[in-house]
């Protein structure tokens, strides 16, 4: 079985739900996605939210895998910036994939629809993603074709103690 991105959808209620559990399910287990178990629904709705305005005003695409049975099992929104003098390069945010298809291959599928959307793009010749320090990402990144270009030690503090480091990563596309 293998997923199937769509680019852009509708923004419906069975999709938005969609992305909660699975932004919900992808946190609470242990997933580096903004915030850090256990939380609930309620606590990622308005980054959610956000995610969806940044979406109407065009400064953000929302790209979702689909299980065969219909359900969001990934995704990933690719940011455009808005300074003049960084318009050849998006970001990529909130990059996730359901546990229940970890070591599936879904994570490099997503990258690829990632950096396939990036192309469709206008100008842009280049994806960077942050990740978190402490749990590998880095080198599942790196596999997929990522270079790590910057790191700030610390930087995230995913409780009292226990401060990761912050990663920047970058895929040319051309």
């Amino acid at each position: 079985m293998s997923l199937t991105f769509t680019l852009d959808p509708a923004v419906t209620p069975v999709l938005r739900d969609g992305i909660l559990d699975l932004w919900t399910d992808v946190s609470n287990a242990g997933g580096a996605v903004g915030f850090v178990p256990p939380v609930t629904r309620e606590v990622i709705r308005p980054e959610l939210v956000r995610h969806f305005a940044q979406m109407a005003e065009g400064r953000t695409r929302l790209l979702v895998g689909h299980e065969e049975a219909g359900q969001v099992a990934a995704t990933a929104f690719l940011t455009f910036n808005t300074h003049r003098l960084m318009t050849h390069w998006v970001w990529l945010y909130t990059v996730m994939v359901h546990p229940r298809h970890q070591g599936r291959g879904y994570g490099r599928d997503l990258l690829a629809a990632a950096a396939d959307a990036a192309r469709t793009c206008d100008g842009i010749e280049a994806i960077r993603l942050t990740c978190r320090g402490g749990l590998g990402l880095e080198h599942f990144y790196g596999s997929c074709g990522y270079k790590e270009v910057g790191r700030v030690p610390g930087a995230i503090r995913v409780a009292t103690g226990d401060d990761r480091d912050d990663i920047t990563m970058l895929l040319p596309l051309t």
